[in-house]
């Protein structure tokens, strides 16, 4: 039986492994006010614009966020995804981003400030009871 790898894709997907997922709030900007008024009020945190920039010369860059659901209300008479791409175009990195999405996209790796890395149940459940 062949071993199943997270290195092979079916067909067609092959460019999804070059795939960097990068959470919005809290680890490109400082998301000071938290939810807020809905808008993208906050500044780049240090070194996150260079990031993007470095890791989009060898991987697609997808920006994630619950900002772009397609069910969020309008701010300013704007959806998520457009404030979010106004803010990445106001820090000059919009044209290194392949996309701006809610949901949770095929990728090589999450960089998440909210993220718990895996490794057991046992260990999460314990982890868990810390942590909440």
């Amino acid at each position: 039986m062949d071993s199943i790898s997270s290195h092979h894709v079916p067909p067609g997907f092959e460019r999804e492994l070059n795939n960097v997922a990068i959470d919005f709030d809290g680890v490109i900007h400082n998301f000071d006010k938290g939810w807020h008024n809905g808008t993208c009020y906050g500044d780049p945190l240090p070194g996150s614009l260079e990031a993007i920039r470095a890791l989009s010369e060898k991987y697609n860059i997808i920006i994630f966020t619950a900002k772009a659901k397609s069910n969020r209300p309008l701010v300013n008479g704007k959806t998520g995804t457009e404030l979010v791409k106004e803010w990445l175009e106001k820090y000059n990195v919009m044209q290194y981003v392949q996309e701006i999405t809610s949901e949770k996209p095929r990728a090589k790796i999450y960089i998440d400030d909210n993220g718990y890395r895996f490794n057991s149940w046992d260990k999460t459940l314990k982890d868990l009871e810390e942590i909440l």
